[in-house]
Protein backbone atom coordinates (compact mmCIF):
# COMPACT_ATOMS: atom_id res chain seq x y z
CA UNK A 1 0.00 0.00 0.00
CA UNK A 2 1.26 3.72 -0.69
CA UNK A 3 2.29 5.30 2.64
CA UNK A 4 0.16 7.77 1.88
CA UNK A 5 -3.02 5.51 1.42
CA UNK A 6 -2.48 3.41 4.49
CA UNK A 7 -2.11 5.72 7.57
CA UNK A 8 -3.63 6.63 11.01
CA UNK A 9 -5.71 9.59 12.39
CA UNK A 10 -6.69 10.13 15.42
CA UNK A 11 -10.77 10.97 16.24
CA UNK A 12 -11.66 12.98 19.08
CA UNK A 13 -14.63 12.93 20.41
CA UNK A 14 -16.32 16.59 20.41
CA UNK A 15 -16.40 15.70 25.04
CA UNK A 16 -12.42 15.19 24.55
CA UNK A 17 -12.68 11.46 26.25
CA UNK A 18 -13.28 9.39 23.71
CA UNK A 19 -10.01 8.63 21.32
CA UNK A 20 -9.74 6.15 18.55
CA UNK A 21 -6.90 5.48 15.87
CA UNK A 22 -8.50 5.54 13.02
CA UNK A 23 -6.72 3.39 10.05
CA UNK A 24 -7.14 5.26 6.63
CA UNK A 25 -6.82 2.74 3.44
CA UNK A 26 -7.89 3.10 -0.23
CA UNK A 27 -9.03 6.48 0.46
CA UNK A 28 -11.51 5.92 2.93
CA UNK A 29 -11.20 4.91 6.92
CA UNK A 30 -11.67 1.91 8.60
CA UNK A 31 -12.78 0.62 12.01
CA UNK A 32 -12.85 -2.52 13.85
CA UNK A 33 -16.42 -3.52 15.89
CA UNK A 34 -14.16 -2.99 18.89
CA UNK A 35 -13.60 0.85 17.74
CA UNK A 36 -17.21 1.15 16.31
CA UNK A 37 -18.35 0.20 20.01
CA UNK A 38 -16.30 2.79 21.86
CA UNK A 39 -16.98 5.46 18.52
CA UNK A 40 -20.74 5.13 19.44
CA UNK A 41 -20.68 4.07 23.00
CA UNK A 42 -22.60 0.76 22.59
CA UNK A 43 -22.20 -2.86 23.23
CA UNK A 44 -19.78 -5.03 20.89
CA UNK A 45 -22.87 -7.23 20.57
CA UNK A 46 -25.30 -4.75 19.39
CA UNK A 47 -22.69 -3.63 16.73
CA UNK A 48 -22.11 -6.73 15.05
CA UNK A 49 -26.08 -7.11 15.08
CA UNK A 50 -26.52 -4.33 13.16
CA UNK A 51 -23.41 -5.20 10.71
CA UNK A 52 -25.69 -8.65 10.30
CA UNK A 53 -28.72 -7.13 9.91
CA UNK A 54 -27.43 -4.71 7.26
CA UNK A 55 -25.94 -7.05 5.19
CA UNK A 56 -28.71 -9.22 5.38
CA UNK A 57 -31.44 -6.12 4.32
CA UNK A 58 -29.23 -5.81 1.65
CA UNK A 59 -28.42 -2.18 2.85
CA UNK A 60 -24.63 -3.14 1.98
CA UNK A 61 -22.78 -5.88 0.54
CA UNK A 62 -20.20 -7.39 2.84
CA UNK A 63 -17.34 -7.68 0.92
CA UNK A 64 -17.06 -4.15 -0.73
CA UNK A 65 -17.45 -2.50 2.81
CA UNK A 66 -15.16 -5.02 5.09
CA UNK A 67 -11.66 -6.05 4.86
CA UNK A 68 -9.03 -8.22 7.13
CA UNK A 69 -6.18 -6.84 7.73
CA UNK A 70 -3.07 -7.83 9.16
CA UNK A 71 -2.68 -6.79 12.78
CA UNK A 72 0.04 -7.07 15.03
CA UNK A 73 -1.10 -8.31 18.83
CA UNK A 74 1.41 -7.99 22.11
CA UNK A 75 -0.20 -11.42 23.70
CA UNK A 76 1.92 -12.29 26.67
CA UNK A 77 5.37 -12.06 25.78
CA UNK A 78 4.76 -12.86 22.00
CA UNK A 79 3.81 -10.89 19.29
CA UNK A 80 1.07 -12.52 17.17
CA UNK A 81 -0.24 -11.23 13.83
CA UNK A 82 -4.06 -11.72 13.37
CA UNK A 83 -6.26 -10.47 11.16
CA UNK A 84 -8.92 -8.32 12.37
CA UNK A 85 -12.59 -7.76 10.55
CA UNK A 86 -11.85 -3.72 9.21
CA UNK A 87 -15.40 -1.72 8.12
CA UNK A 88 -15.09 1.23 5.95
CA UNK A 89 -17.18 4.80 6.42
CA UNK A 90 -20.14 3.07 4.43
CA UNK A 91 -20.71 0.61 7.10
CA UNK A 92 -19.51 3.10 10.64
CA UNK A 93 -22.30 5.54 8.96
CA UNK A 94 -24.68 3.08 8.42
CA UNK A 95 -24.32 1.41 11.84
CA UNK A 96 -24.10 5.22 13.74
CA UNK A 97 -27.77 5.57 12.28
CA UNK A 98 -29.24 2.45 13.73
CA UNK A 99 -27.91 3.05 17.15
CA UNK A 100 -29.26 6.51 16.20
CA UNK A 101 -26.06 8.23 17.64
CA UNK A 102 -25.17 12.06 16.78
CA UNK A 103 -21.76 10.69 16.97
CA UNK A 104 -22.48 9.52 13.56
CA UNK A 105 -22.62 12.69 11.77
CA UNK A 106 -20.01 14.38 13.92
CA UNK A 107 -17.65 11.72 12.68
CA UNK A 108 -18.84 11.69 8.65
CA UNK A 109 -17.91 15.49 9.36
CA UNK A 110 -14.54 14.68 10.73
CA UNK A 111 -13.74 11.80 8.23
CA UNK A 112 -14.80 13.36 5.25
CA UNK A 113 -12.51 16.20 6.25
CA UNK A 114 -9.86 14.19 7.13
CA UNK A 115 -10.03 11.87 4.02
CA UNK A 116 -9.90 15.40 1.79
CA UNK A 117 -6.43 16.47 3.52
CA UNK A 118 -5.01 12.89 2.69
CA UNK A 119 -5.64 13.15 -0.90
CA UNK A 120 -4.34 16.38 -0.73
CA UNK A 121 -1.50 15.53 0.39
CA UNK A 122 -0.71 12.27 -1.35
CA UNK A 123 -1.73 14.51 -4.63
CA UNK A 124 1.45 16.93 -3.51
CA UNK A 125 3.66 13.89 -3.04
CA UNK A 126 2.55 12.11 -6.10
CA UNK A 127 3.30 15.21 -8.12
CA UNK A 128 6.77 16.08 -5.94
CA UNK A 129 7.64 12.25 -7.28
CA UNK A 130 6.59 12.74 -10.81
CA UNK A 131 8.36 16.02 -10.83
CA UNK A 132 11.71 14.05 -9.57
CA UNK A 133 11.04 11.56 -12.08
CA UNK A 134 11.19 13.41 -14.89
CA UNK A 135 14.17 15.28 -13.93
CA UNK A 136 16.12 11.99 -13.51
CA UNK A 137 14.57 11.32 -17.33
CA UNK A 138 15.85 14.80 -18.72
CA UNK A 139 19.50 13.84 -17.33
CA UNK A 140 19.00 10.43 -19.46
CA UNK A 141 18.19 13.12 -22.40
CA UNK A 142 21.42 14.93 -21.78
CA UNK A 143 23.47 11.84 -21.49
CA UNK A 144 22.32 11.17 -25.23
CA UNK A 145 23.06 14.29 -26.31
CA UNK A 146 26.35 13.86 -24.82
CA UNK A 147 27.39 10.48 -25.93
CA UNK A 148 26.09 11.72 -29.20
CA UNK A 149 28.78 14.33 -29.37
CA UNK A 150 31.31 12.36 -28.12
CA UNK A 151 30.49 9.57 -30.58
CA UNK A 152 30.88 12.36 -33.53
CA UNK A 153 33.96 13.76 -32.05
CA UNK A 154 36.11 10.51 -31.96
CA UNK A 155 35.42 9.58 -36.15
CA UNK A 156 39.00 8.60 -36.52
CA UNK A 157 38.50 5.78 -34.76
CA UNK A 158 35.03 4.14 -34.99
CA UNK A 159 33.07 2.84 -38.03
CA UNK A 160 29.97 3.81 -38.78
CA UNK A 161 29.86 6.39 -36.69
CA UNK A 162 27.83 8.75 -38.40
CA UNK A 163 24.96 5.79 -38.50
CA UNK A 164 25.65 5.61 -34.55
CA UNK A 165 24.99 9.20 -33.82
CA UNK A 166 21.80 9.18 -36.49
CA UNK A 167 19.99 6.29 -34.15
CA UNK A 168 21.14 8.02 -31.27
CA UNK A 169 19.59 11.16 -32.11
CA UNK A 170 16.51 9.34 -33.85
CA UNK A 171 16.03 7.67 -30.74
CA UNK A 172 15.74 10.53 -28.43
CA UNK A 173 13.36 12.27 -30.96
CA UNK A 174 11.63 8.85 -31.34
CA UNK A 175 10.70 7.66 -27.79
CA UNK A 176 10.18 10.94 -26.73
CA UNK A 177 11.13 9.37 -23.24
CA UNK A 178 10.08 12.63 -21.38
CA UNK A 179 6.37 12.02 -23.26
CA UNK A 180 6.65 8.26 -22.84
CA UNK A 181 6.80 8.36 -19.03
CA UNK A 182 3.86 10.77 -18.75
CA UNK A 183 1.35 8.89 -20.96
CA UNK A 184 3.29 5.38 -19.47
CA UNK A 185 3.96 4.33 -22.85
CA UNK A 186 7.92 3.42 -22.05
CA UNK A 187 7.53 -0.08 -21.88
CA UNK A 188 7.94 -1.97 -18.42
CA UNK A 189 7.41 -5.40 -19.41
CA UNK A 190 7.61 -7.71 -22.23
CA UNK A 191 5.73 -8.90 -24.46
CA UNK A 192 7.53 -12.71 -25.23
CA UNK A 193 6.04 -14.82 -22.21
CA UNK A 194 7.65 -18.12 -23.43
CA UNK A 195 9.47 -20.28 -21.40
CA UNK A 196 13.30 -19.01 -21.31
CA UNK A 197 15.83 -22.14 -22.86
CA UNK A 198 17.74 -21.58 -19.53
CA UNK A 199 21.88 -21.12 -20.56
CA UNK A 200 24.37 -21.82 -18.28
CA UNK A 201 27.24 -19.42 -17.94
CA UNK A 202 29.45 -22.24 -19.61
CA UNK A 203 27.55 -21.91 -22.90
CA UNK A 204 27.85 -18.80 -22.76
CA UNK A 205 31.52 -18.32 -22.03
CA UNK A 206 31.71 -20.74 -24.93
CA UNK A 207 30.87 -18.45 -27.42
CA UNK A 208 32.87 -15.62 -25.92
CA UNK A 209 35.62 -17.88 -26.24
CA UNK A 210 35.11 -17.74 -30.53
CA UNK A 211 35.66 -14.31 -30.35
CA UNK A 212 38.88 -14.23 -28.69
CA UNK A 213 40.55 -14.61 -31.80
CA UNK A 214 39.14 -11.24 -33.35
CA UNK A 215 40.98 -9.44 -30.63
CA UNK A 216 44.61 -8.89 -30.15
CA UNK A 217 44.02 -7.63 -26.63
CA UNK A 218 45.46 -10.68 -24.50
CA UNK A 219 43.27 -9.67 -21.49
CA UNK A 220 39.97 -9.61 -23.35
CA UNK A 221 37.13 -12.19 -21.71
CA UNK A 222 39.59 -12.75 -19.14
CA UNK A 223 37.50 -13.04 -15.78
CA UNK A 224 38.04 -10.75 -12.62
CA UNK A 225 35.97 -12.48 -10.48
CA UNK A 226 32.60 -15.04 -10.48
CA UNK A 227 30.24 -11.91 -11.32
CA UNK A 228 29.42 -13.19 -14.44
CA UNK A 229 28.03 -16.16 -13.42
CA UNK A 230 25.65 -14.06 -10.94
CA UNK A 231 25.26 -12.07 -13.86
CA UNK A 232 23.66 -15.23 -15.72
CA UNK A 233 21.78 -16.73 -13.15
CA UNK A 234 20.20 -13.82 -12.05
CA UNK A 235 17.83 -13.47 -15.30
CA UNK A 236 15.99 -16.89 -14.48
CA UNK A 237 15.79 -16.35 -10.45
CA UNK A 238 12.21 -16.67 -9.27
CA UNK A 239 10.62 -15.34 -5.89
CA UNK A 240 7.49 -17.04 -4.35
CA UNK A 241 7.39 -19.55 -7.41
CA UNK A 242 7.54 -16.38 -9.40
CA UNK A 243 10.17 -15.55 -12.10
CA UNK A 244 11.37 -12.31 -11.16
CA UNK A 245 11.90 -11.31 -15.09
CA UNK A 246 8.48 -13.15 -16.66
CA UNK A 247 9.42 -12.22 -20.04
CA UNK A 248 12.11 -13.24 -22.65
CA UNK A 249 12.58 -9.45 -23.20
CA UNK A 250 12.99 -8.43 -19.35
CA UNK A 251 15.69 -11.25 -19.13
CA UNK A 252 17.12 -9.96 -22.40
CA UNK A 253 17.46 -6.88 -21.30
CA UNK A 254 18.69 -7.76 -17.92
CA UNK A 255 21.23 -9.64 -18.90
CA UNK A 256 22.53 -7.06 -21.06
CA UNK A 257 23.03 -4.23 -18.56
CA UNK A 258 24.20 -6.82 -15.98
CA UNK A 259 27.40 -7.84 -18.15
CA UNK A 260 27.98 -4.53 -19.21
CA UNK A 261 27.58 -3.34 -15.72
CA UNK A 262 29.02 -5.64 -13.68
CA UNK A 263 32.40 -5.55 -15.19
CA UNK A 264 33.35 -8.95 -14.61
CA UNK A 265 35.87 -8.61 -17.36
CA UNK A 266 39.47 -7.24 -17.75
CA UNK A 267 38.63 -6.06 -20.79
CA UNK A 268 35.44 -6.40 -23.48
CA UNK A 269 32.59 -6.00 -21.33
CA UNK A 270 30.52 -4.31 -23.69
CA UNK A 271 31.68 -6.26 -26.56
CA UNK A 272 30.90 -10.21 -24.16
CA UNK A 273 27.37 -8.11 -23.12
CA UNK A 274 26.09 -7.29 -26.77
CA UNK A 275 27.10 -11.17 -27.77
CA UNK A 276 25.97 -12.73 -24.77
CA UNK A 277 22.71 -10.69 -25.32
CA UNK A 278 22.14 -11.16 -29.16
CA UNK A 279 23.33 -15.36 -28.46
CA UNK A 280 20.55 -15.15 -26.03
CA UNK A 281 17.96 -13.71 -28.52
CA UNK A 282 18.76 -15.98 -31.04
CA UNK A 283 18.59 -19.15 -28.38
CA UNK A 284 15.12 -18.09 -27.69
CA UNK A 285 14.24 -17.56 -31.75
CA UNK A 286 13.58 -14.04 -31.37
CA UNK A 287 16.67 -13.03 -33.12
CA UNK A 288 15.25 -12.67 -36.43
CA UNK A 289 11.48 -12.15 -37.81
CA UNK A 290 9.68 -14.13 -39.81
CA UNK A 291 11.25 -12.78 -42.85
CA UNK A 292 14.92 -13.09 -41.57
CA UNK A 293 15.07 -9.88 -40.70
CA UNK A 294 17.02 -8.98 -37.78
CA UNK A 295 14.77 -7.72 -34.69
CA UNK A 296 17.84 -5.30 -33.63
CA UNK A 297 20.57 -3.90 -35.77
CA UNK A 298 24.25 -3.40 -35.34
CA UNK A 299 24.02 0.27 -34.76
CA UNK A 300 20.77 0.13 -32.40
CA UNK A 301 22.86 -2.76 -29.77
CA UNK A 302 26.23 -0.59 -30.36
CA UNK A 303 24.10 2.45 -28.90
CA UNK A 304 22.05 1.11 -26.23
CA UNK A 305 25.36 -0.65 -25.07
CA UNK A 306 26.91 2.45 -24.69
CA UNK A 307 23.99 3.87 -23.17
CA UNK A 308 24.19 1.46 -20.46
CA UNK A 309 27.69 1.52 -19.66
CA UNK A 310 27.44 5.30 -19.42
CA UNK A 311 24.54 5.30 -17.27
CA UNK A 312 24.44 6.08 -13.50
CA UNK A 313 23.38 2.87 -11.09
CA UNK A 314 20.24 5.25 -10.26
CA UNK A 315 19.45 4.87 -13.98
CA UNK A 316 19.21 1.39 -14.15
CA UNK A 317 15.12 0.39 -14.74
CA UNK A 318 14.86 3.70 -16.93
CA UNK A 319 17.51 2.31 -19.02
CA UNK A 320 16.20 -1.31 -19.11
CA UNK A 321 12.81 -0.28 -19.97
CA UNK A 322 14.61 1.44 -23.18
CA UNK A 323 16.01 -1.90 -23.94
CA UNK A 324 12.74 -3.86 -23.89
CA UNK A 325 11.13 -0.96 -25.36
CA UNK A 326 13.65 -1.22 -28.53
CA UNK A 327 12.63 -4.91 -28.54
CA UNK A 328 9.08 -4.89 -27.75
CA UNK A 329 8.97 -2.55 -30.98
CA UNK A 330 10.85 -4.20 -32.92
CA UNK A 331 12.98 -1.40 -33.79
Amino acid sequence: MNDINNQIAIYTAENGQTRIDVKIQDDTVWLTQDQMSALFNTDRTAIVKHIRNIIKDGELAENSTCAKIAQVQQEGKRKITRHIKFYNLDMILSVGYRVKSKTATQFRIWATKTLKDYLVQGYVINQRVIAEQKSKLLTLQKTLDLMTRSIENQTDNMDQVQEISRVLNDFVRGLNLLDDFDHKTLDRSGRTKNDAVVIGAEEFLSVVDQMKGSFASDVFAKQKDQGFYSSVGQIYQTFDGKELYPSLEEKAATLLYLIVKNHSFVDGNKRIGASCFLYFLDRNKMLYDENGQTLIDGATLFALTLLIAESKPIEMETVKQVVISVLNRGN
